[in-house]
């Protein structure tokens, strides 16, 4: 069984991420997602407007989801850790270094290969930045 790991927000579901799943849901047999808890999302990018808990609900709830886990705060790669990921799979707008990412993998001791999605909702409000600033409009 192939164990594909996709993280994220997820504070207001769009299409994008529906997207962002479904590839790697693609990528083998198992999705879980890590839904990255209210005080990491806050140092990252900005404060959550759903709060952790019912994020972690909404995408439990996912079809395309086998199982969802809240992120650490102190340590991005405990449930990392914890799951023994085949894959990682990276949305195409994460901001995330993967050669960095691969030396923390092995530093872990995981052999976990890195693939980056490549599909992009292509819309206007095809992102949670631009969802938040378009509701601040009105």
């Amino acid at each position: 069984m192939i164990t594909v790991v996709a993280t994220g927000v997820f504070d207001i579901i769009h299409p994008g991420h529906i997207l962002y799943l479904t590839e790697a849901k693609a990528l083998g047999d198992e999705l879980i997602v890590v839904v990255a808890c209210d005080n990491t999302a806050e140092t990252r990018k900005r404060k959550p407007i759903i709060p952790e808990d019912q994020r972690m609900e909404i995408v439990s709830q996912l079809k395309l989801v086998d199982k969802a886990v809240l992120g650490d705060e102190s340590d991005f790669f405990k449930p990392i850790s914890k799951i023994k990921p085949d894959v990682i799979a990276l949305g195409a707008d994460q901001k995330v270094d993967e050669e960095q990412l691969r030396e923390m993998l092995k530093a872990h001791g995981l052999n976990t290969k890195i693939v980056r999605v490549s599909a992009h909702w292509d819309a206007p409000l095809n992102a949670s930045k631009k969802i938040h600033e378009k509701i601040s409009e009105l």
